[in-house]
């Protein structure tokens, strides 16, 4: 949730394929008659280099490398590299120059906010399907305090407690704090349907209100309120609007989530301003407390039962808070905040026949479950299923991922093998890793019935917005987040919801920090 991730809109020049060839070759034609052309060297042109070595099962045998890259003169390089990545070239094309710079998907570099906030910059990244998975085996990276990146915001943002978020599992109270989520989690499972309905039943109300007297609406500022109303009630049963809260949470959640984020987002200030504000030094903790204690009182009022299992499992009461204020406002609601809009994005832009696809088949699953919206109706749903699965995978909520070298081992690209020594800092920008054209066909495009089918599912695998892959399961020893299958059924919740009321829709997009601008312009009711 660092950051939203933007579409490519052509082919990226690292994933051009080996094999292909310009150069001039010796060819033979049928009749025999050898045809020669002439071949041309020069000490420019790149050394030969031989084939790999075939291993015993016939398999290529990768070579191995030094990892390429630099960091430049200290200050300068990393100063250099975030200017780059924020502004010069923007956040893809940063990444996307350096691999056709070293001609490799594994490089050094830094990786902002750099001076000085960031004690070290420099980390090694990962930007292919094969390298990336390593980030999420906690036998050989370890996770602590590095759930920002290369900076950790100050824990007077979060009541002067690590969150659950910035724990390796090594760490003794990662596994309680887990489970506590777990068993949020399974508490709650039997509101969360009925209530994701109610809330989002008021959003299309506001979004159809708002069509009919200006002609358009934003999606954005609708779903914000629908997304925290929903969480609050699901969870623990309260309803923001009823307590001294109001409507005032997503907002101050935005503000406060800025000033964990700011470092490393690009807010459309202007460049000096933005630099100076966010990127150079940390906002002041004590800007936002006041915001932040309203948010823990709302949710110390109205959890009790879930305090009261805390307490059970030996965390304290203030602890526990801050970590369910945490979870629910920062990954809950920033997953919404930030998925749901670019969703909506890729649905609307895909046209009116996935439209069409989807309410027939979202609405014939429902009648013949009786009429009820069920788990059971929702296994019956496959292009439902498969485009928020493409969606998790072209834009994937939370694009940027580290992990600590816990030891010196191998890393594999589809290239070559690099050896990483203990303490070096890997990054992945999921993104590339997740548009890997080596892993998925037509990686660019959204393909809505992608994941359908036995092959379809064999690609799940390769979809890891869940800090691991979504064919495996959370648990207190990994990593991988604790909301993972709730994140899906939310998602899940909101194309049926959506294609429950309507046939089609239609959308304009613009940019934003934090997910898609989406505006509704058109909302066409289901007549059938």
């Amino acid at each position: 949730m660092a950051s939203s991730s933007l579409p490519f809109t052509s082919l990226p020049h690292h994933f051009v394929s080996p094999n292909k060839s310009t150069s001039k070759s010796v060819t033979i034609s049928t009749s025999h008659r050898v045809v020669v052309r002439r071949i041309r060297a020069s000490v420019s042109e790149k050394p030969y280099v031989p084939a790999p070595a075939v291993s015993d099962d016939g398999e290529a045998k990768l070579p191995v490398k030094k990892i390429p890259g630099s960091y430049g003169l200290p200050f300068v390089g990393a100063l250099k590299d975030r200017l780059d990545y924020f502004y010069n070239q923007g956040r893809d094309e940063f990444f996307r120059s350096k691999i056709q710079k070293y001609n490799s998907t594994v490089f050094r570099t830094n990786m902002p906010p750099g001076p000085f906030i960031s004690q070290d910059p420099k980390v090694v990244a990962l930007l292919d399907g094969k390298s990336f998975p390593v980030l999420f085996d906690v036998t050989k990276v370890e996770k602590k305090d590095i759930f920002t990146g290369t900076y950790m915001p100050s824990t007077e943002l979060t009541g002067g407690y690590r969150i659950l978020s910035y724990l390796d599992p090594s760490e003794p109270k990662h596994a309680k704090l887990k489970q506590l989520m777990f068993y949020l989690l399974k508490s709650r499972r039997d509101q969360v349907i009925p209530e994701f309905q109610a809330s989002y039943a008021e959003l299309f109300e506001t979004l159809e209100k708002e069509l009919g007297e200006k002609g358009k609406s934003s999606f954005p500022v609708a779903n914000d309120q629908a997304g925290f109303n929903f969480l609050c009630r699901a969870f623990f049963g309260t309803n923001p609007r009823d307590t001294e809260l109001g409507t005032d949470g997503p907002s101050l959640i935005s503000k406060w989530v800025l000033f964990q984020l700011g470092p490393v987002l690009s807010i459309g200030l202007p460049k000096c301003a933005e630099e100076l504000l966010i990127h150079t030094f940390p906002l002041p903790p004590a800007l936002v407390k006041k915001d932040y204690q309203r948010l823990y009182d709302f949710f110390y009022e109205s959890s009790g039962s879930f305090l009261d299992e805390a307490e059970k499992m030996g965390i304290s009461r203030e602890e526990a808070c801050h970590n369910l204020l945490f979870a629910t406002c920062f990954n809950s609601f920033g997953g919404m905040k930030l998925f749901f809009p670019n969703l909506l994005k890729w649905i609307g832009r895909a046209g009116v026949k996935l439209h069409t696809d989807l309410s027939t088949e979202i609405r014939s699953a429902i009648r013949s479950n009786g009429g009820e919206l069920t788990m059971a109706a929702m296994e019956q749903m496959p292009l439902m299923k498969s485009v928020v699965y493409e969606a998790l995978r072209i834009e994937p909520p939370v694009p940027l991922q580290y992990g600590k070298a816990k030891k010196d081992f191998m890393i594999e690209s589809h290239d070559a093998v690099f050896e990483v020594k203990e303490g070096e800092m890997l990054f992945g920008f999921q993104p590339f890793a997740t548009k890997d054209p080596k892993i998925f066909e037509r990686s660019l495009e959204f393909v809505p019935d992608r994941f359908i089918g036995d092959e379809g599912e064999k690609l799940l695998k390769h979809v890891l917005w869940s800090n691991g892959p979504e064919n495996e399961e959370p648990t207190v020893g990994n990593k991988q987040c604790a909301g993972k299958d709730f994140v899906v059924l939310m998602s899940r919740l909101f194309v049926v919801e959506l294609f429950r009321h309507y046939a089609s829709l239609e959308i304009e997009v613009g940019k934003s920090a934090l997910g898609a601008a989406v505006t509704v312009t058109s909302l066409k009711r289901a007549t059938f």
